[in-house]
Protein backbone atom coordinates (compact mmCIF):
# COMPACT_ATOMS: atom_id res chain seq x y z
CA UNK A 1 0.00 0.00 0.00
CA UNK A 2 1.25 3.42 -0.33
CA UNK A 3 -0.72 6.96 0.03
CA UNK A 4 0.10 9.67 -2.85
CA UNK A 5 -0.55 13.18 -1.84
CA UNK A 6 -1.72 16.44 -4.70
CA UNK A 7 -1.66 19.68 -3.81
CA UNK A 8 -5.49 20.20 -4.89
CA UNK A 9 -7.71 23.94 -5.66
CA UNK A 10 -10.43 22.99 -6.98
CA UNK A 11 -10.28 19.25 -7.67
CA UNK A 12 -7.10 20.29 -10.01
CA UNK A 13 -3.67 20.29 -9.34
CA UNK A 14 -2.54 23.21 -7.84
CA UNK A 15 0.27 24.50 -9.76
CA UNK A 16 1.80 26.90 -6.72
CA UNK A 17 2.21 23.61 -4.29
CA UNK A 18 2.83 26.21 -1.31
CA UNK A 19 -0.42 28.28 -1.40
CA UNK A 20 -3.31 25.06 -2.55
CA UNK A 21 -6.64 25.15 -1.08
CA UNK A 22 -5.60 21.30 0.30
CA UNK A 23 -3.81 18.53 -0.38
CA UNK A 24 -6.00 15.48 -1.99
CA UNK A 25 -4.04 11.97 -0.45
CA UNK A 26 -4.95 8.31 -2.06
CA UNK A 27 -4.54 5.39 -0.12
CA UNK A 28 -3.78 2.66 -3.15
CA UNK A 29 -3.80 -0.89 -2.58
CA UNK A 30 -1.46 -3.44 -3.73
CA UNK A 31 -2.92 -4.13 -6.92
CA UNK A 32 -2.41 -0.31 -7.78
CA UNK A 33 -6.48 0.70 -7.28
CA UNK A 34 -7.22 3.58 -5.69
CA UNK A 35 -9.07 2.62 -2.36
CA UNK A 36 -9.34 5.54 -0.32
CA UNK A 37 -9.66 9.65 -0.66
CA UNK A 38 -8.97 12.07 1.64
CA UNK A 39 -8.41 15.51 1.09
CA UNK A 40 -6.09 17.40 3.89
CA UNK A 41 -6.32 21.15 4.50
CA UNK A 42 -3.43 22.85 3.91
CA UNK A 43 -0.98 24.54 6.59
CA UNK A 44 -0.97 28.34 6.79
CA UNK A 45 2.04 30.09 5.01
CA UNK A 46 4.14 28.63 2.07
CA UNK A 47 5.49 25.21 1.65
CA UNK A 48 8.60 25.71 2.73
CA UNK A 49 8.16 27.27 5.87
CA UNK A 50 4.92 25.32 6.96
CA UNK A 51 4.44 22.37 9.00
CA UNK A 52 3.00 20.20 5.45
CA UNK A 53 5.94 17.50 5.06
CA UNK A 54 5.10 16.21 8.88
CA UNK A 55 1.67 16.18 8.56
CA UNK A 56 2.21 14.46 5.41
CA UNK A 57 4.40 12.12 6.99
CA UNK A 58 1.82 11.49 9.97
CA UNK A 59 -0.73 10.59 7.06
CA UNK A 60 1.64 8.08 5.66
CA UNK A 61 2.17 9.60 2.17
CA UNK A 62 5.33 8.43 0.24
CA UNK A 63 5.07 10.29 -2.54
CA UNK A 64 3.68 13.93 -3.62
CA UNK A 65 2.39 14.56 -7.30
CA UNK A 66 2.52 18.23 -7.60
CA UNK A 67 2.64 20.82 -10.71
CA UNK A 68 5.35 23.11 -9.67
CA UNK A 69 7.45 23.89 -6.27
CA UNK A 70 10.69 25.77 -5.05
CA UNK A 71 14.08 23.95 -3.98
CA UNK A 72 12.62 25.16 -0.30
CA UNK A 73 9.59 22.83 -0.13
CA UNK A 74 11.50 19.89 -2.13
CA UNK A 75 13.76 19.67 0.54
CA UNK A 76 11.41 19.38 3.34
CA UNK A 77 9.21 17.30 1.53
CA UNK A 78 12.48 14.99 1.10
CA UNK A 79 13.60 15.28 4.29
CA UNK A 80 9.82 13.61 5.77
CA UNK A 81 10.83 10.73 3.31
CA UNK A 82 8.25 11.96 0.22
CA UNK A 83 9.45 11.27 -2.79
CA UNK A 84 8.24 14.54 -5.36
CA UNK A 85 7.28 14.06 -8.82
CA UNK A 86 6.40 17.56 -10.40
CA UNK A 87 4.43 18.74 -13.91
CA UNK A 88 1.27 17.24 -13.51
CA UNK A 89 -1.38 19.22 -13.97
CA UNK A 90 -5.52 18.38 -14.64
CA UNK A 91 -8.12 16.34 -12.43
CA UNK A 92 -6.49 15.34 -9.30
CA UNK A 93 -7.96 11.70 -9.41
CA UNK A 94 -6.37 11.11 -13.17
CA UNK A 95 -3.10 12.38 -12.22
CA UNK A 96 -2.72 9.77 -9.54
CA UNK A 97 -4.38 7.17 -12.34
CA UNK A 98 -1.85 8.24 -14.44
CA UNK A 99 0.94 8.27 -12.10
CA UNK A 100 -0.10 4.42 -11.00
CA UNK A 101 0.29 3.20 -14.78
CA UNK A 102 3.50 4.55 -15.08
CA UNK A 103 2.50 7.45 -17.49
CA UNK A 104 4.03 10.20 -14.86
CA UNK A 105 7.60 11.43 -14.97
CA UNK A 106 9.06 13.87 -12.67
CA UNK A 107 9.37 17.27 -14.86
CA UNK A 108 12.73 18.07 -13.21
CA UNK A 109 11.49 22.04 -13.07
CA UNK A 110 11.60 23.85 -9.89
CA UNK A 111 9.83 26.99 -9.25
CA UNK A 112 13.95 28.38 -9.63
CA UNK A 113 16.50 27.02 -11.17
CA UNK A 114 17.43 23.62 -10.46
CA UNK A 115 20.60 21.86 -10.72
CA UNK A 116 20.10 17.93 -9.11
CA UNK A 117 17.28 17.27 -11.18
CA UNK A 118 19.21 13.46 -12.26
CA UNK A 119 18.79 12.48 -8.68
CA UNK A 120 14.71 13.04 -8.87
CA UNK A 121 14.06 11.37 -12.26
CA UNK A 122 14.03 7.86 -11.01
CA UNK A 123 11.36 8.55 -8.65
CA UNK A 124 8.25 8.41 -9.93
CA UNK A 125 9.18 5.17 -12.63
CA UNK A 126 10.68 2.66 -9.47
CA UNK A 127 7.63 3.91 -7.00
CA UNK A 128 4.98 1.28 -8.11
Amino acid sequence: MIKLAIPTRENEVDDHFGHCESYTIFTVDANNQIEKTEIVPSPQGCGCKSNIGSILKEFGVSVMLAGNMGDGALKVLQHHGIDVCRGCSGDVRQVAEDFLQGKIDDSGQGCKSHDNHDQHEHICNNNH
